[in-house]
């Protein structure tokens, strides 16, 4: 890594799904004051993290901002993989409560090949090494001068879902994660570098629930009442006062009949300052 402080959004579409030519589900890095951070780990993070040029075996830091699979999916291959490629040091995984549920099962549903691998090849006990943290609201992680807090947002059916702040002398980098339009997130973000905000083309969605297929009404009615719409966001931004604005976890965003320029459409009227719209590896630096 060089000395540049920046955000980078690997994997960017909204939902677990996959298809030709769609973008891969959620995961960021963030650079802060020579730190590091994942933040979640949908599937294609380990590709992510080695296409931004980060050597697995230096991971240490991963937070996780809550359990629907497009956030966590990948969380135990990564740590195999970067055990593979050399992690021999301590690895803490802050997420909410049922994380540690989750490790457990997947060492237990990988303990032949750990096991073999330490026997055979002398590596270190992965298990030892992965140690995951339960995080509440409030400051929970500094690292390297960041302060790192965590806010509840709103993403029903679940409870424990937050949003971040990563917090140093000199930057201020905000992630809504997933969440339902929230106008109290603009003062979590307030006056931040970049926020980091998912978003929702509500003209697209009617195509997206068809194109899914095997849900019924219930997923839309999810869709509305647990994420913010593209226009939300943007009003976020506007009140937070924020310098750059990132839409991110984009619903869809594997849609050929919508566009860049359709998402730009629907931002335009309600925040006027940078914008970025997520495609995935985009690398955004921080001044």
């Amino acid at each position: 890594m060089d000395n540049q402080n920046f955000v980078a959004l690997m994997g960017t579409k909204g939902g677990p799904a996959i298809r030709p030519g769609s973008t891969m589900p959620t995961s960021s890095l963030i650079y802060l004051n020579d730190s590091l951070f994942v933040v979640d780990c949908g599937l294609g993070v380990t590709r992510g993290l080695v296409d931004q040029n980060f050597d697995l075996k230096s991971l240490a830091n991963i937070i996780i901002s809550h359990l629907h699979s497009d956030h966590y999916l990948e969380l135990g291959p990564l740590i195999h993989t970067a055990w593979t490629a050399g992690l021999k040091q301590p690895v803490t995984v802050w997420g909410p409560e049922g994380l540690q549920n989750y490790w457990d099962a997947f060492c237990l549903s990988m303990k032949a090949d750990i096991d073999i691998r330490i026997e055979d090849e002398g590596r270190p006990d992965l298990r030892e090494l992965i140690t995951i943290n339960i995080m509440s609201e409030g400051a929970f992680l500094t690292q390297g001068g960041v302060e790192v807090a965590a806010k509840r947002n709103i993403h029903p059916p679940l409870v424990d879902s937050f949003a971040f702040s990563f917090r140093s002398e000199q930057h201020h980098v905000v992630f809504s994660a997933d969440t339902a339009y929230m106008p109290e997130l603009a003062d979590f973000a307030k006056g931040a570098d970049l926020l980091i905000h998912e978003a929702m083309l509500e003209p697209a969605l009617k195509a997206l629930c068809e194109r899914v297929g095997n849900g019924d009404d219930r997923l839309m009615e999810h869709l509305l009442r647990s994420h913010t719409k593209a226009q939300d966001a943007g009003r976020i931004a506007h009140l937070a006062g924020v310098k750059a604005l990132a839409l991110h976890h984009l619903i869809p965003s594997d849609d050929p009949n919508f566009t860049i320029q359709d998402w730009q459409a629907a931002i335009e009227p309600y925040y006027q300052g940078q914008v970025y719209i997520a495609t995935d590896g985009m690398r955004i630096d921080l001044p």
